[in-house]
Order: C-alpha cells, then sequence, then structure tokens
C-alpha cells in the first residue's frame, strides 16, 4: 500500500511539472533572482537558469547554483551579449524572467530581440522589482532609471510580447531592518530621521514573497499584460507608523528628526553617485509616495487579492526578529 501511495504521489508530481511552464530566469543568482529561482523550483517549474560560465569562478554563486541544481534547476551557460546562447536557452521554455540589474536593464533589449526571434514565448517578465516606473515623481538620478525600466516596457509593447510587469515595492531586507534609515543594518533604539512628513504609504515586501507572488502569475491569464502590483495590505506603513510600531515592540519612544522636503532634494544634489541614487529613489518612495499615491487602474492587479493561499511574511512579524 505504501509502495501505491509513493507512486500515486510521484506521478502527481510528474503531472504538475508537466502542466506547469517551462521558465527561464536571468540573473537568477542575483540578489532577487535568487528567491524567484527557489519559487520557480518549489513550485514545480521546470526552471532553467542563464549563466555565465564565468560563475562558477564566484564561490558564493557556485554553491547556490550546486543548490538550484540539486533542486532540479538545469543551468544553461550564456549571456545577454551572446545572441546565439540567448536564443538557444529562450527555445527550451515557455516563459522568460528577467532579474538583472544595473547596467544590464537596456541589454534586456537583446532578450526581447531574442523572444522575437524564437516566437514561441508565452510571457516575459522584465526586471522590475520596485516602483510602478510609469507612475514616479522621482528626481534625479532615479528618474533617469526609472526611465530605463520603462523604455524597456514600451518595447516589450512594440513587439507585441505577452508580458506581466511585476511592481513589489520595497524590498523588506533592504529597507526594514533600518527603518528606511541609510546605512543601519538593525533598528535605531534611540533616534530616528525621517524624511518629509513621514505619512507617505510604503508597502515592505519580504524577498522570498515577492519571488511566490512572481511564479504564482506566470500561468495565471488574469496577470497577462498587466502590472502585477504587490500592495500587500498588512505590509502597507508610512514611516511614522512603522516607527510607532517598532517603539510598541521596544517599549520606548525614540527622538525624531523630520527633514523638510526641499532639504532632501538640496541634498540630493549635492551628493556623489551612488549616494545621489539611494537617496532620489527614497525621496520618491518616503516622501512622495509613489508606491501607493495612485489607484491601480484596469492595466493592474493586486497580487494578495488574486493569490490569498500565499500567507505573505507581515511588517510585524517580521520586525520582531530585531527585538
Amino acid at each position: 500500500m505504501e509502495w501505491l501511495l509513493q507512486n500515486w504521489r510521484a506521478n502527481l508530481t510528474g503531472l504538475d511539472m508537466a502542466n506547469s511552464s517551462r521558465i527561464l530566469i536571468i540573473g537568477g543568482t542575483g540578489y532577487i533572482g535568487r528567491h524567484i529561482s527557489k519559487a520557480s523550483l518549489a513550485l514545480g517549474h521546470p526552471t532553467f537558469l542563464l549563466v555565465r560560465e564565468s560563475s562558477a569562478s564566484n564561490p558564493e554563486k557556485a554553491k547556490l547554483l550546486e543548490s538550484f541544481k540539486a533542486s532540479g534547476a538545469i543551468i544553461v551557460h550564456g549571456s545577454l551579449e551572446d545572441h546565439a546562447s540567448l536564443v538557444e536557452a529562450i527555445k527550451k521554455v515557455d516563459v522568460v524572467i528577467s532579474a538583472v540589474k544595473g547596467p544590464q536593464l537596456t541589454d534586456q533589449q537583446n532578450i526581447i530581440k531574442a523572444i522575437k526571434e524564437v516566437g514561441t514565448i508565452k510571457r516575459f517578465l522584465p526586471s522590475e522589482f520596485g516602483n510602478d516606473v510609469d507612475r514616479t515623481h522621482a528626481v534625479e538620478p532615479a528618474k533617469t532609471m526609472f526611465a530605463t525600466k520603462a523604455k524597456i516596457r514600451r518595447a516589450i509593447e512594440a513587439e507585441g510580447i505577452p508580458y506581466t510587469f511585476v511592481s513589489s515595492n520595497c524590498f523588506a531586507g533592504l529597507f526594514l531592518p533600518s527603518l528606511g534609515q541609510p546605512g543601519l543594518t538593525a533598528p535605531p533604539r534611540d533616534k530616528v530621521v525621517i524624511s518629509g512628513d513621514g505619512n507617505a504609504k510604503v508597502v515592505f515586501v519580504k524577498e522570498e514573497d515577492i519571488g511566490t507572488f512572481t511564479i504564482k502569475a506566470v500561468d495565471d491569464p488574469k496577470t497577462l499584460n498587466k502590472i502585477l502590483y504587490l500592495r500587500l495590505p498588512a505590509n502597507t506603513y508610512s514611516i511614522n507608523d512603522l516607527v510607532a510600531l517598532w517603539e510598541k515592540k521596544i517599549g520606548k519612544s525614540l527622538e525624531k528628526t523630520y527633514i523638510p522636503e526641499e532639504d532632501v532634494l538640496k541634498k540630493i544634489a549635492e551628493s556623489p553617485f551612488p549616494l545621489n541614487a539611494i537617496m532620489s529613489t527614497g525621496h520618491s518612495i518616503f516622501v512622495k509616495g509613489d508606491q501607493t499615491n495612485f489607484e491601480i487602474g484596469p492595466d493592474g492587479v493586486e497580487a494578495s487579492q488574486l493569490y490569498p493561499e500565499v500567507k505573505y511574511t507581515t511588517v510585524d512579524e517580521y520586525l520582531s526578529q530585531y527585538v
């Protein structure tokens, strides 16, 4: 009887794999890419990772790739600069997810070209995973960074490639431990500096949950040619709300210093790169409220409403580890 049960389970797993889209992840060992890769494997998708040959020389990446291979990932060697390798990799799959960053954002034009050439891709998710780049009040240099992602959106639309754009808002791991304070690795216990009036609503999402919601969307017709917003109700806080929650957890009031917007803008203008990029992104999020200062329209859907079965980590739960 036990053998029959095991055989039935194995057949079910094989059936799930057969019915799940094959996914190619580009940048699958990066900061957010590794969580997307883990989620793809955990949710039963045949998962292909495009990696450079040189990745083997990076001990951390090599170890991560070995763990992915042990979980069933298929490693495909290639790069965005090698058109032939890109085409060959894309021919193996149904869905392409890009999690590249920095200078490689522009190189996603090469992915678009290869997807168009192959002609069989059901969905492309370009590297976004932050603010909605079409709804921003950012100043430079964040303005140009967001414009680069928006340009990729326009190219995808112009080529008629099926897409989902993932607006995941703030990575919890980068923003919550510091309560939005640049340079801190743990929440402050004495004083806090707040840009603007601290009332702009911000969304914080744990990286693992971003991976899960992203993979949930790849085969969903409701996310086809839409923006998937991770505007999670339990994780939407102003900085004032966040500080109040932290004060409650530690049983102590923090000394608060508010920096007027004009002073924030002056500091951005005077700062060198990359500090000005970090600060201008923060201005967009924490002063302008660009993650929540608009209603989700017909071009978008909200992740927690689509996938209520995903039990995401709340901000309250996340901060408890630092008490």
